[in-house]
């Protein structure tokens, strides 16, 4: 039994990768297409095509703008939690040392907590989305409709799916960054008595730039992970509606784990430069 396991995972590992390959061919050929578009337009020699980019503003809006509410309330009641119990811990070292309060929490957000929440976060809104769609167009036979028309599906549906979950998710990080820090402020402030220019001070003192870098190099590495992982589990789906469940709760899990493990190692390698 354990054996079978192993040569399950061994397969779908092989299927993943050959889609990995298929992305990555299709992403450099829509890239040129669009770049030779591009020149054409500039010239006068091409109208724009807007409907060419709907599915992607589209699924921009999925992963971005419908995803913000929840990403920044969680990233308020992060850096409320982070300061409230960094604060009280750092107090009973020594009296007064929580004044360097917006530093830690700051540093934390930007580095960790911002980029990995919020991809967490956009894993569980997003992620089950693209999975549960495209496993329904799956069981319904509407991407095996794409291949007989001659359509290749991983450019007409994963390179949109995959293009707006990179661009928008650090956007998102930023904002979560900056929320997550103005939520350790209302906790400063309210429970240690410390003003803002403190709060502040302290947090533009203890971070770099490369700090934030960092944590939005990080989620254009989770952002292409949610994407992927979405769209495999999707195009992979079998066995009508209790499949389509099965391949969006194996999504959101896969995708999850493979953002904690990753955060790791490239926190490592990151360590290093």
């Amino acid at each position: 039994m354990t054996g079978g396991l192993h040569l399950h995972m061994l397969e779908d590992l092989g299927r993943f990768s050959l889609m990995l390959r298929e992305v990555a061919r299709e992403a450099a050929g829509t890239a040129m297409e669009w770049a030779r578009w591009g020149a054409r337009v500039v010239t006068g020699r091409e109208r724009p095509r807007v409907h060419e980019a709907r599915e992607t503003l589209e699924q921009m809006m999925t992963a971005g703008a419908r995803s913000l509410p929840v990403a920044l309330v969680t990233a308020m009641f992060t850096g409320m939690v982070l300061a409230l119990q960094t604060g009280i811990t750092l107090d009973r070292k020594m009296a007064g040392i929580s004044s360097y309060l917006g530093g830690m929490v700051a540093l934390s957000m930007l580095r960790e907590l911002g980029p990995v929440l919020t991809a967490l976060i956009v894993t569980g809104r997003a992620g089950s989305a693209m999975a549960a769609e495209l496993g329904t167009m799956r069981v319904t036979e509407q991407i095996d409709a794409l291949q007989t028309l001659s359509t290749n599906p991983v450019r007409y549906l994963v390179i949109p799916r995959l293009v707006a979950m990179v661009a928008m998710l650090p956007i998102l990080t930023v904002f979560a960054d900056a929320i997550g820090v103005f939520g350790g402020f209302i906790v400063a402030s309210l429970r240690f008595g410390q003003g803002w220019s403190l709060y502040a001070e302290n947090a533009l003192n203890m971070i770099r730039l490369g700090d934030l870098f960092s944590g939005l190099a990080k989620s254009f590495f989770f952002g292409f992970v949610i994407a992927t992982v979405s769209c495999y589990k999707g195009f992979t789906t079998a066995g009508g509606a209790e499949g389509v469940g099965r391949s969006t709760t194996s999504a959101v899990v896969t995708a999850s784990m493979a953002i904690l493990i990753a955060d790791y190692f490239l926190t490592a390698a990151m360590s290093v430069f």
